[in-house]
């Protein structure tokens, strides 16, 4: 898969939903009664990240719910890629980006959202032929401002800004022209899912995807 077509498809993600639940599971058997929460409030598409020594098995078992497109977070390595991709993660999202793990994605055809925190790596990015990307920590690095001058001289550039996003800021990402979506936790709080609160879930996801 060329960057070009990876972008092209990591597009199409990002404007299924409004938001991308980030989530960090650590108990399997949550794994698709969370999943099914989230689709029925609205939002289908899933990372999961590699945080956990469950992330694996949760995506395997998330990945076999009707309607769902589920990715693996926190890429790191060629060996996270391969892992994600025999778990049967459909995207890849990274915190920032290195030519191994680029390469490796490509290698895999596994569309990335490739993590940029500055002009000169969303450049760089681009440059490759990355033209979605992940804005990440989108709040710790001057939030929705950055994010603003970073379009102006990069308008092709497309973002998922993730870190720090919640209910309350969302929009004001959301309202930005380079914007394609958000990344956020909140609508899977660990409580709830501990819990089982599965209604309480799918109530937090229809709030956000109507965002």
């Amino acid at each position: 898969m060329t960057p070009q077509s990876a972008s092209k498809e990591a597009y199409r993600i990002c404007l299924l939903a409004p938001v991308i639940p980030v989530l960090m599971v650590e108990d399997v058997t949550t794994a698709r009664s969370l999943a099914r929460a989230l689709l029925k409030g609205g939002l289908p598409v899933l990372e999961v990240t590699l945080r956990t020594p469950a992330a694996l098995e949760v995506i395997w078992e998330m990945a076999k719910v009707s309607g769902g497109v589920v990715g693996a977070g926190t890429l790191l390595t060629p060996q996270d890629v391969e892992a994600a991709v025999n778990a049967g993660a459909r995207f890849g999202v990274a915190p920032g980006a290195t030519d191994r793990l680029l390469d490796a994605c490509e290698e895999a055809d596994l569309p990335l959202l490739p993590g940029a925190a500055t002009a000169s790596e969303v450049m760089r990015l681009f440059e490759r032929g990355y033209s979605v990307q992940k804005f990440f920590p989108a709040e710790a690095n001057g939030g929705v401002s950055v994010l603003k001058a970073i379009g102006a001289p990069l308008p092709n550039v497309k973002f998922c800004p993730t870190g720090g996003i919640s209910l309350k800021n969302a929009n004001d990402y959301l309202s930005l022209d380079n914007t394609l979506c958000v990344g956020g936790s909140w609508v899977a709080p660990k409580e709830l899912v501990k819990s089982g609160d599965w209604n309480g879930i799918s109530q937090l996801a229809s709030a956000a995807s109507r965002l």
